[in-house]
């Protein structure tokens, strides 16, 4: 939608908006319902008033609404304010904001929207469209035509539209064609001169080779080393709980902080190392090639506690003035960013080939550090890795299928390496030391300012409201249940009283329940981070979808939380808490 429809669509808001809202959701649609889904999300590109999107919420969808009109969208955001509707300000054919999102759509719905997408952009636009779709998803649009000459003015601009087009594009994107209707639709306000069209396009649920290709990497591809398995894991844990870290995204690849996956290996491996000292390659007289003296093991003093995304890095690890922790962690994660190119990346091929599935472009770094934040500008500062979209889009979506296989196999490997078979070790073991959660760190964090805060009379369950007064009345609650989704990040962790946490339990906040306590988790959030914000924001732009880069806003992090929890209970089904 070019800038001159967008600025007459916002001053003429208010007619508009009364003019649509004079229908009802049924009447302008009732030609494809039966195509609803039943449940999953709902991108609604051109809102316009909401009336579509509050329809679509109200019958329990997840609903992301684009509406680039400012005075539409926000009277179309006070007249829903308790809609279960997520707001974006995005235009096609880019969605940039939308593709941030790192989510996936059963129903894209495009009403008296296609007529104001010039021709040229098309094309574009529906591949876009076409992206965002799961495997069955629908894509619905409805035509507008006139029969008037005079009908199209000055304010605004529309151009030609045709069932033919729609068919072609389909056709040319792997998309299935309907047309609702055989008969054209007269307009529902009573326009002789305008006539509608409705198509349904379906992405067929034929796979796009993503599963084939991770099963065969994770079980039948060779390996000498746990490197595959732990790359596997490394994005498939910033798939599952980090849709902002993604950088870039196009139709074909999708580009990642080269740091952050380096140090999710930094993770991953440490415990396997450091405190078990089990072997990860077949030939026990090699070394591991990250393991080095200057790097990791000079890391050694620094306890894991202390390496979590959106931490300061400072201080020296020992008497000597060169052993700024700073600086040994950023030789440790160039290594371990060196070994991932060389290594995993350069040996994962597409199954027959030497082409390879993903790649890695290193960054030239400062040499020496005295200080450093694990966030989001220090990680991408290190390169960028690349992963196939249709990969990253499966890794997303079905983690928790993928996670098991990876497990099994990486357990599989160590217990066939001659020293660990010599050690007797057991497969819980094993299992043990593959754990993502950090036990050392947990909740302490929060506590600490919980309890701090208390001496202020000022802390509060954010469930319930209550005054909690004495540490013994409260616990440190995960917001998004850590048994399933383990997360340890300040916005994550909130307090609540110890009756209402035990209710909770493993359960997720159901929308209803988290938007009726906004205020109340907006104000710990303010009360506690508010003075002291940095590490709050960088766990939250790594790790929730749609918040802006440098962002310190508590009302965005909040709005990004609750589409993240939306996220989440369509991934995982996890019960819901009212």
């Amino acid at each position: 939608m070019g800038s001159k429809n967008i600025t007459y669509y916002s001053t003429q808001a208010e007619q508009l908006s009364a003019q649509y809202d004079s229908l009802n959701f049924t009447d302008v649609h009732s030609n494809w319902l039966q195509h609803l889904p039943s449940s999953g999300w709902v991108l609604d590109v051109g809102a316009g008033s909401g009336r579509d999107s509050a329809y679509l919420a109200n019958k329990g969808l997840h609903v992301v609404a684009v509406e680039p009109a400012n005075g539409m969208r926000e009277l179309a955001q006070l007249k829903h304010k308790d809609a279960n509707i997520h707001w974006i300000n995005d235009t096609l054919p880019e969605l940039k904001s939308v593709f941030a999102l790192q989510i996936k759509f059963d129903l894209i719905l495009l009403s008296a929207v296609w007529m104001h997408i010039p021709p040229s952009s098309r094309e574009r636009a529906f591949r876009k469209l076409s992206s965002l779709l799961k495997p069955n998803g629908k894509l619905v649009i409805s035509l507008r035509h006139s029969t008037s000459e005079n009908e199209l003015h000055e304010d605004r601009v529309m151009y030609q539209v045709s069932t033919s087009e729609q068919a072609q594009l389909a056709n040319k994107f792997g998309l299935s064609f309907q047309e609702v209707t055989s008969q054209k639709q007269a307009d529902k306000l009573g326009r002789d001169h305008v006539y509608w069209q409705t198509v349904v396009l379906t992405l067929p649920d034929d796979g796009t080779g993503a599963f084939p290709l991770i099963r065969h990497i994770a079980v039948n591809d060779t390996k000498t080393s746990t490197y595959k398995l732990a790359l596997l894991r490394c994005i498939l844990r910033i798939a599952e709980g980090h849709p902002g870290a993604v950088i870039n995204q196009t139709d074909d690849t999708v580009e990642l902080p080269l740091g952050l996956v380096a140090f999710y290996w930094l993770k991953l491996y440490r415990p396997l190392v450091d405190t078990y000292d089990m072997q990860q390659n077949s030939n026990s007289n090699s070394g591991l090639g990250f393991v080095k003296p200057a790097g990791w093991s000079a890391l050694k003093p620094l306890a894991s506690a202390d390496l979590y995304l959106g931490a300061l890095i400072t201080g020296g690890l020992t008497g000597d003035a060169n052993s700024a922790a700073a600086n040994v962690l950023h030789r440790t994660l160039k290594d371990i960013s060196q070994v991932i190119r060389n290594m995993p990346v350069k040996y994962i091929t597409l199954p027959g080939t030497d082409e390879a599935v993903f790649a890695v472009e290193t960054k030239p770094t400062p040499n020496n550090l005295t200080s450093l934040i694990l966030d989001s500008d220090y990680l991408a500062s290190l390169g960028s890795f690349y992963i196939p979209t249709h990969v990253w889009d499966a890794m997303a979506q079905f983690s928790v299928w993928i996670e098991p296989t990876l497990l099994n196999e990486w357990v599989n490997l160590m217990e066939g390496y001659g020293r660990n078979k010599a050690r007797e070790l057991s497969r819980h073991l094993y299992f043990n030391a593959l754990r993502w959660d950090d036990p050392e760190r947990k909740t302490s964090h929060v506590r600490n300012r919980v309890d701090s805060l208390l001496n202020e009379d000022k802390v509060y369950c954010v469930w319930s409201s209550k005054r909690i007064r004495l540490p013994s009345e409260y616990a440190v609650d995960h917001a998004f249940p850590y048994a399933r989704w383990p997360n340890n990040d300040l916005w994550n962790l909130v307090p609540a009283t110890s009756r209402v946490n035990a209710r909770k339990s493993d359960k997720l906040p159901s929308a209803a329940k988290l938007n009726a306590c906004r205020s109340q988790i907006i104000d710990w959030w303010q009360l506690a981070w508010g003075q002291n914000n940095t590490e709050f924001f960088a766990q939250a732009i790594l790790a929730l979808p749609h918040v802006s880069k440098n962002s310190n806003d508590f009302e965005e992090v909040f709005e990004a939380f609750a589409l993240q929890r939306n996220r989440i209970r369509e991934l995982q089904q996890l019960a819901e808490w009212f």
